[in-house]
């Protein structure tokens, strides 16, 4: 059959920009920095927290990286010695935002720098409803449109209230897991067992390094929350660390996936 001058340059063409593609993708792919671990950090920031709650867990999270310690005792005893985090506040259904970009972190001072970076964040959103599933379709992408190339990528949901808004929560944890995320987990705020069970059956899942199960943390409040987050960042860079549940004051226990 004879190919028309017009087919084959369109053919050639074709081919041409898929090589292109090839060779782009390719390089983009040598380019990335390899890390230990992705980390995505999502912070509940809807109506049913207010100004202080919302200051003492931004300050959680600040304690967190301005410690020495979780450089020196975790980041840097894993294979490559680095990971990359980001900061997403989140609240309803389209109240996302990524207030503290992919940053590397390969020392204390990078640590206590990303710190600062959350320190000097506002808040995002002052009222809304609480959609879990939405945030998690948020942060999904970003991690596959970033800098790094971690051995492990982790989603750390914080939360006092159950999905009342947005997409479904199982069907967006589901998708983050099918699109390579290994594990969701989660920190719960408040005393209340149903929160706690509906991030297990809704919001967690996959797994943590060396096959540990996704796990949720409670915190008995916004005053407790700085030490639960704390052990959940080192649980996630080294999951040997997972505490007991009786273990620290304030975190009421951690557990697997339940069916959902």
């Amino acid at each position: 059959m004879k190919i028309s001058n017009f087919v084959r340059a369109t053919l050639t063409a074709a081919s041409c920009c898929l090589s292109v593609f090839a060779i782009s993708t390719s390089a983009h792919a040598a380019s990335l920095v390899p890390v230990d671990l992705e980390l995505s950090l999502l912070v509940d920031v809807s109506g049913s927290v207010d100004n202080n709650e919302f200051s003492l867990q931004r300050q959680g999270y600040v304690n967190a990286f301005s410690n020495a310690d979780l450089f020196n005792d975790f980041i840097s005893k894993g294979n490559l010695g680095k990971i990359a985090v980001n900061l997403i506040y989140w609240s309803g259904a389209n109240q996302q935002q990524e207030v503290v970009g992919w940053s590397l972190i390969d020392s204390v001072a990078s640590a206590q720098s990303f710190a600062n970076n959350i320190l000097a964040t506002t808040r995002s959103f002052n009222n809304g409803s609480t959609a879990i599933g939405s945030a998690l379709n948020f942060a999904t992408p970003k991690f596959f449109n970033n800098d790094y190339d971690g051995a492990r990528q982790v989603i750390d949901v914080s939360g006092d209230g159950v999905t009342n808004d947005g997409a479904p929560t199982t069907t967006a944890r589901n998708a983050a897991l099918t699109a390579g995320v290994d594990a969701i987990n989660g920190v719960v705020i408040g005393g209340d067992s149903g929160l706690k069970a509906f991030y297990q059956n809704n919001v967690i899942g996959g797994t943590n390094a060396t096959g540990a199960p996704a796990f949720v943390l409670a915190a008995q409040s916004f005053q407790d929350f700085g030490a639960a987050i704390d052990q959940k960042i080192k649980a996630e860079i080294k999951p040997t660390s997972v505490p007991e549940p009786a273990s620290i004051v304030g975190l009421l226990a951690f557990g697997a996936i339940g069916a959902s």
